[in-house]
């Protein structure tokens, strides 16, 4: 009796020690999306849509290279690493990535600066930004690296802390070097600055950790077995992500570009919910499973997908409507005349990209990486040949169409074959219920029809008060997870 006492506390505390570092993570992701916010009406509004055009392109490029760079090893710490005691082994592993993944960056920001020339024609921006494209890679692609060394740890508060901290600081010198009139140039040298800076803040605590080796590279050929694989998923989530971007730039110019991302970044607001879950559920699912634990991933599962469209549900229906209004806001009246039209699709693509993410942890844990991959290769492969149809003909709006019918891909295919991996149990009458709540939320701001930034802040607020009594009243959450939420925000100690 006492045994099962025992275990139902551990349980209890796992679950409670999840939901906490969700809220901790969460309140991460608000403030880089808060900081993403604050530049976005900078750039645009003193530079111009062009320039955010330029300054989109830069950073789609980081993207696009530090997804061939790092060759998903990265993501082997996370699975492989949580159950490792061996000291030893989990040094070797760590400076075997690192080392893998550094000897990769160099011969990539070597290519880079040979072939500048070209390389900035096709983005439309000077030389000087490829010379500092290199380096911005290569601390990028490292500091992802480190840290999913705190992710495997399961270190949350540590990262939070550092991803804040970097965050502001990159905001501040980039907003500064803008208003003091060093242009996108003196934004892009401060975004290389602050990178080292974490870099080696980085290192430092993880050298503290785990010390410092030459490694064996012994599991190497292990991790490259499950990595390899994720290669074509993140290569063809970049494709449905961002190369709509390039395709754009290309035929309609960089001021489309410039048109296209504000809308894109507002509509992408719905993917900070499901971030917190993808960033702690590899690690905790991983452990779970290895130690054969099902029932516990089923039960992380269900309730990360009820709550993550808890609050995506309403936020789609809430973008939607005030889309115009917020651009207008953030940018200017051109972008948003230009641009509202996109955030409904984007909004939609962001909440079932959201889903996908949570339900195929079943083919990550179980190492199904091969399924995974061939579901992301043809929904890039269909997002690739429908934008070369869709942009030339529609505009910014058939881009955002071939994002909406990739990411419906992706999560078909995902659900239906993870699903067959593990069957766990979805609350459709939850989501019946938040839908009905969100759509009288909607038409409850519509008639509100706010104007200005005070005016929409106060119709979000009333928005959400409006969907939160609705859904309470369909008792869209029953008496137990009430009662374990509560519980939760009563107790304030740490649980490590």
């Amino acid at each position: 009796m006492l045994r099962l006492i025992n275990k139902t506390t551990k349980i209890a505390m796992s679950y409670k020690k999840f939901t906490k570092d969700i809220g901790l993570v969460g309140v991460t992701q608000l403030l880089v999306a808060i900081s993403g916010i604050i530049t976005l009406p900078i750039i645009t509004k003193l530079l111009g849509a062009e320039n955010y055009g330029i300054w989109t392109q830069i950073m789609v490029s980081i993207g696009l290279i530090s997804t061939f760079a790092n060759i998903q090893l990265p993501y082997a710490l996370i699975r492989f690493l949580p159950g490792e005691k061996d000291k030893k082994e989990i040094q070797d592993g760590i400076w075997s990535v690192f080392v893998i993944i550094s000897g990769i960056l160099i011969a990539i920001s070597v290519l880079l600066i040979t072939f500048n020339g070209v390389i900035s024609r096709f983005l439309g921006c000077s030389p000087i930004f490829i010379f500092l494209l290199a380096p911005i890679v290569i601390f990028d692609c490292l500091n992802f690296l480190l840290a999913n060394v705190f992710r495997a740890f399961q270190e949350i508060k540590k990262y939070c802390y550092l991803s804040i901290s970097a965050n502001i600081a990159e905001t501040i010198l980039v907003v500064s070097t803008i208003l003091l009139g060093y242009g996108l140039l003196g934004s892009v040298i401060s975004i290389l600055v602050v990178r080292i800076f974490f870099f080696l803040i980085m290192g430092a605590f993880i050298i503290k950790r785990v010390g410092i080796t030459i490694p064996k590279f012994k599991r190497i050929k292990e991790y490259l077995s499950f990595c390899l694989p994720l290669i074509p998923v993140d290569v063809s989530y970049w494709v449905i992500q961002s190369s709509d971007k390039y395709f754009i730039g290309f035929f309609l110019g960089t001021l489309f570009v410039g048109y296209y991302a504000p809308a894109y970044t507002l509509g992408c607001c719905i993917s900070f919910f499901a971030a917190p879950l993808s960033f702690l559920l590899p690690a905790i699912l991983a452990k779970h499973h290895d130690e054969n634990e099902t029932d516990k991933v089923k039960t992380y599962i269900r309730y990360s997908t009820k709550y993550f469209l808890a609050l995506a549900i309403p936020a789609l229906f809430g973008l939607s409507i005030l889309a115009k209004q917020l651009l207008r806001i953030f940018t200017t009246a051109e972008i948003a005349q230009h641009s509202y039209f996109i955030i409904p699709f984007v909004s939609l693509s962001m909440l079932l990209s959201g889903v996908c993410g949570i339900v195929t942890q079943n083919l990550l844990i179980k190492n199904k990486t091969k399924i995974s991959g061939a579901i992301w290769m043809m929904a890039a492969l269909l997002n690739f040949g429908l934008n070369f149809m869709f942009v030339p003909r529609f505009g910014i709006l058939g881009a955002a169409i071939t994002t909406l019918l990739a990411y419906f891909f992706v999560t078909a295919m995902g659900w239906y074959y993870s699903f067959k991996e593990l069957k766990f149990e979805i609350d459709w009458h939850f989501i019946a219920k938040s839908t009905f709540a969100s759509i009288l939320m909607g038409l409850f701001v519509f008639l509100l029809n706010p104007v200005g930034l005070y005016k929409n802040i106060l119709a979000i607020v009333f928005g959400a008060l409006v969907y939160l009594v609705i859904i309470f009243l369909l008792r869209g959450f029953d008496l137990q997870e009430l009662q374990f939420f509560k519980k939760v925000f009563e107790n304030s100690e740490d649980i490590v």
